[in-house]
């Protein structure tokens, strides 16, 4: 079940939970932006769906991305903005990774 993964992850209602992979990736991804976490990026897009309980609603499913969805714009958006693939480690990537049980394109 692809919430219970975002929660296992650390992604929680109550926010995000030390030492778990979402610590870590929060971290990984301030140190690489320079101190914060980017809206729209893969830590804070997780940690909306973990506050709201569903990856339903955003398009993120074990079966895949829903089309019309949230999670597929942002698909969209990310693929054109790297020439038509979308990148491993990117929210995309590590969004449906994380969702679907997966350790995000992280080791």
């Amino acid at each position: 079940m692809s919430d219970q993964n975002v929660r296992n992850a650390g992604f929680t209602s109550s926010g995000i939970r030390g030492g778990s992979l979402a610590s870590s990736l929060m971290s990984q991804e301030a140190r690489a932006s320079g101190g914060g976490v980017p809206s729209g990026g893969p830590t804070s897009t997780l940690q909306e769906i973990g506050a709201r309980g569903t990856t339903h609603s955003s398009g993120y499913t074990v079966s895949g991305i829903s089309g019309g969805s949230k999670a597929s714009d942002t698909m969209s958006r990310e693929a054109t903005t790297h020439g038509g693939g979308v990148p491993r480690g990117g929210t995309t990537s590590t969004v449906q990774s994380i969702s679907t049980g997966g350790k995000g394109g992280r080791r």
